[in-house]
């Protein structure tokens, strides 16, 4: 039986350490509680997606577990965000799964429709990516293990989706994208996705 797979990666939440951007105009308390928000809402819609998934934190795994989803829970290794990345897809593919998905905490704009979808195109390509408005990829999937896709690449840079793609075009794999998305980075990505994020969680 075919076996799939969600990655999530999470920063741990610490005071001063996560959504810096955000900090800058709102303080650090403020970001948190977004990111606290984000991070929640992001699981919430994960579990509704019958695949197993995995934590990646990014420095250990907390008491605090979510309250949506099962999960199993791991620990980010590697030097940068592309080799802890690369790596948390060689793990699973090591493990026998043959379609594996990541995303971080970031995107308010994600459903499980969303993640059914990119499955449903490792059925017939090799990688796909979902873009984000900024530059970057709020998903990325393969149906095997890429490890090129993660060379040089200038992450958190508005090069990351266009220097991805021409690592894939260069080992001369398939790849699908997916329709572009917001990520949550900045005050006026935040003022952008509030309102809908309140109406999903009835305040």
């Amino acid at each position: 039986m075919e076996k799939s797979a969600i990655i999530i990666f999470q920063k741990n939440a610490e005071l001063g350490k996560v959504k810096t951007r955000l900090a800058k105009d709102l303080g650090n308390h403020m970001a948190l509680e977004i990111y606290d928000r984000l991070c929640e809402f992001t699981h919430r819609i994960c579990s509704q997606v019958a695949v197993d998934k995995f934590l990646y934190y990014s420095n250990f795994v907390p008491e605090d577990k979510p309250r949506y989803g099962s999960y199993h829970f791991k620990v980010q290794t590697g030097i940068g965000l592309g080799e802890r990345m690369s790596n948390a897809f060689s793990d699973l593919f090591s493990a026998g799964y043959q379609k594996v998905l990541i995303i971080g905490t970031d995107c308010a704009e994600i459903n499980p429709e969303l993640f059914l979808e990119a499955f449903e195109a490792l059925n017939h390509q090799d990688v796909v990516i979902g873009p984000a408005e900024d530059g970057g990829y709020y998903l990325l999937g393969m149906s095997q293990y890429f490890p090129q896709l993660f060379h040089d690449v200038n992450w958190s840079t508005s090069e990351v989706i266009d220097q991805t793609k021409s690592n894939i075009k260069s080992i001369g794999i398939s790849y699908t994208e997916l329709a572009v998305r917001s990520d949550i980075d900045t005050l006026e990505d935040w003022q952008k996705m509030k309102s809908f994020i309140d109406e999903l969680e009835g305040k």
